[in-house]
């Protein structure tokens, strides 16, 4: 994870027949087809609420470099069907699975940048470049922010016009959200509940006004003081995951994923999983072996 930081500091209606002269009359013309009235926008897999109809299943990187995550290897295209790959062990009849591409979009760095905030911005083409490939794959696209020395809410908004969307969701990443003064990578970051709440307020809000399907929020921690989950208020529209993340022995990250589940038993649990850097990767199976099963899985 320290790595990935690294790295990141381094972009017609013409033929109506309506009676003319000789032509059809204008009772027997054919009337022309009502529009249909769209309804509601929907997930990308069909219905409106994520779970427990779904479970998801994601990949998360960034194309700047592969050790910012699985998700930044070859194409969207590629990883997307990669994705799909690894997330069909994790279905069940009466549970199939919902995959994310969980893009960083705002990408923590050890350069403090142009505005002083330690962070890059992804593009609006890169962003608009995942989102088609969620879409070619019936995917969501979850954007991970990693806010340096800014905050969530300030991120989270900028990233609007993306959220007003009903396939895109969001991440928070406190490790890297950092105080005035730090910088990321050298200390681990964290965040105060009331951000955390203000940021979803915002998000619900959003959803509310575009009549949009559940939004999926995902909460990344891997400390027991990173947040203060037991503080964190759920919010009508948004399906809340709080992620147990870090890499390590199987053993130690069940232990996390226990406690963490323990400690805020109203959100859903989820758990990160590290190709490279997890002593022994959990397979599927023992992924869903765990107690409860996570609603949301993701690999980097």
């Amino acid at each position: 994870m320290a790595a990935c930081l690294a790295l990141a500091s381094a972009t017609a209606g013409a033929l109506t027949g309506a009676g003319g002269h000789g032509g059809v009359p204008p009772s027997q013309a054919e009337e022309p087809a009502a529009s249909a009235t769209p309804g509601p926008a929907e997930l990308p897999r069909g219905g409106r609420s994520i779970f427990p109809h779904h479970r998801v299943v994601a990949f998360y990187g960034a194309p700047q470099s592969e050790e910012l995550g699985v998700l930044g290897i070859g194409t969207p295209a590629r990883a997307a069907r990669r994705l799909e790959r690894q997330a069909r062990p994790y279905a069940r009849p009466e549970r199939p699975v919902l995959p994310a591409l969980e893009l960083i979009a705002v990408v923590a760095s050890r350069d403090v940048g142009q505005d002083g905030h330690y962070r890059m911005r992804q593009p609006d083409a890169v962003i608009e470049r995942y989102l088609r490939a969620a879409r070619r794959a019936k995917a969501l696209l979850l954007l991970d922010i990693q806010p340096g020395t800014s905050d969530f809410f300030t991120e989270a908004t900028w990233l609007e016009r993306w959220l007003g969307e009903p396939d895109v969701g969001l991440a928070l990443d406190p490790e890297w959200r950092v105080a005035p003064g730090q910088v990321p990578g050298e200390v681990i970051g964290r965040v105060d509940s009331r951000e955390v709440n203000a940021v979803t307020a915002w998000l619900a809000q959003l959803a509310i006004a575009n009549d949009l399907p559940e939004k999926l929020v995902v909460l990344h921690q891997f400390t027991d003081d990173m947040v203060d989950d037991t503080a964190v208020k759920p919010r009508d529209g948004l399906q809340i995951v709080l992620n147990a993340d870090g890499f390590g022995t199987q053993p130690v990250k069940k232990s996390k994923y226990d406690a963490f589940t323990r400690r805020a038993p109203g959100f859903e649990p989820g758990l990160k999983l590290f190709y490279q850097e997890d002593v022994g990767l959990m397979t599927p199976r023992q992924v869903l072996r765990l107690r409860p099963p996570p609603d949301f899985v993701v690999y980097e």
